[in-house]
């Protein structure tokens, strides 16, 4: 009589799904640890533990919500705890444990794989292994390309010792492709609205770190190739591309007059200025405008592609854009009354199709009352409250300016949200493929009346 339970509770803890909880909450624990040293902070003093939490969940969790200036208030330490806890969340907790098991045993355990699988995209878990492989080599790549573009830049036209400038440089190009949207300026990146080099190359990072592992790693086997690109590559390019020019030619519309955003830059820094705010809500919480001075529909615009993020199996948030696509095409294909949702030559499959569903229902219902929450608590307004709420479930990190003043419970809500627009995807994908099950009945069959 008393096994069973003490069965259930070890079968709890080998749960791939608590693995992930327990993961992502003891490297937000951990960080929370060190940035409440006082060695983490400029004036020696120790961060408050909100601080520190909040700072150490937007780390991990790659979002980029400061209550605090990164520059100003953490010391080399502190940020550097900050950097570390950025590549640790992006790569992914499993991922980076997987990591280190093949180099130190040469092998992964069977929970272990099923995970990393969520949070890579291996189609299988006999490709986990090469997969983590081909991860890690594709991050260190660009990151490096990164860190030596943007190092370079600082150095050669803004006069920045080379020290500082390489380590400028490692940070910002480590924060752009994971998409965390950190930036070691108090004023993000709006110093550099007009330079084509640092802005380019800073959303380059951020639009490969969105992608997802699977299409940059099809792209490099097949990139002359387009036919034999997988229905997943073709569907996250395609949308990526149509949300990206959707989002600069609506941003340039709202803001083109206004005098502080587009209005005050020629017309090719408009241009610059209003793709690199399209490439931004895609999750990484970089500036090169300010995003307080905009107006509400600009705000609108931008939260509705925060909510929808990056690519699958990406250092992105959000629902991702191939569950947006997917629906897209359900709707379509109601529309139209086809018995079938086909997309490029290929037929989804019903499963797929309630899987895109619930992922969107539960992001837009978690968004939505954390919204609510912050109406409530916040006194800031329903515009900016929805933006913050969208911005933090779609771990971006852009904010209207009003993080650093929210009450404790407001900062604690988009503590929450950032914690499940991470977790909170890998974790339900990890579930669902524990709990596939066949049916071995039908029910009777019944149309309830829609609309």
């Amino acid at each position: 009589m008393r096994a069973w339970p003490r069965t259930r509770r070890a079968a709890g803890r080998r749960n791939p799904t608590r693995i992930v909880v327990l993961g992502f909450l003891g490297a937000i624990a951990l960080g929370t640890v060190l940035l409440t040293l006082p060695v983490a902070t400029t004036e020696d003093a120790g961060a408050p533990l909100l601080t520190a939490a909040f700072t150490a969940t937007s780390a991990v969790c790659v979002t980029g919500l400061v209550v605090v200036d990164t520059p100003s208030y953490w010391s080399g330490f502190g940020q550097a705890v900050i950097l570390v806890s950025i590549k640790l969340g992006g790569f992914g907790l499993m991922t980076a444990g997987s990591l280190v098991g093949l180099l130190l045993a040469r092998r992964i355990g069977l929970r272990r794989r099923v995970v990393a699988q969520a949070e890579t995209g291996a189609l299988a878990l006999g490709e986990v292994r090469q997969v983590v492989i081909r991860v890690a080599a594709f991050s260190a790549c660009f990151e490096v390309l990164g860190s030596m573009l943007i190092g370079a830049r600082l150095w050669w036209a803004y006069d920045t010792p080379i020290g500082t400038a390489a380590y400028h440089g490692v940070f910002h190009a480590v924060s752009a492709f994971n998409n965390a949207g950190f930036a070691l300026y108090s004023d993000s990146l709006t110093r550099f609205v007009g330079d084509w080099w640092m802005s380019l190359t800073v959303a380059a990072g951020v639009v490969l770190g969105g992608l997802g592992f699977p299409v940059l790693a099809e792209l490099r086997r097949a990139a002359r190739s387009p036919r034999s690109w997988s229905l997943h590559t073709k569907l996250t390019l395609v949308t990526t591309a149509a949300l990206l020019g959707v989002g600069t030619l609506g941003i340039l519309g709202l803001e083109w007059a206004n005098p502080a955003t587009l209005g005050a830059l020629d017309v090719p820094g408009r241009g610059l200025a209003g793709f690199v705010h399209a490439v931004m809500p895609r999750t990484a919480g970089f500036n090169t405008l300010d995003v307080g001075a905009m107006s509400e529909a600009s705000w609108l615009l931008t939260a509705m592609l925060m909510f929808v993020g990056g690519g699958s199996a990406s250092t992105a948030g959000g629902i991702k854009v191939t569950t947006f696509a997917l629906l897209a095409f359900v709707i379509w294909s109601e529309v139209r009354g086809d018995p079938e949702v086909t997309l490029f030559g290929r037929r989804t499959p019903a499963s797929v199709q309630r899987q895109a569903l619930a992922v969107a229902l539960l992001g837009l219902g978690a968004a939505v009352v954390g919204t609510l929450v912050l109406v409530v608590e916040s006194g800031a307004g329903l515009a900016r409250s929805l933006f913050e709420a969208f911005s933090a479930f779609g771990t971006v990190g852009l904010s209207t300016g009003i993080t650093p003043d929210l009450p404790g419970t407001g900062q604690l809500t988009l503590m929450v949200l950032m914690f499940v627009g991470r977790a909170g995807p890998i974790t339900l994908f990890a579930a669902l493929v524990l709990r596939q099950r066949q049916r071995l009945y039908r029910l009777p069959e019944e149309r309830p009346i829609i609309g």
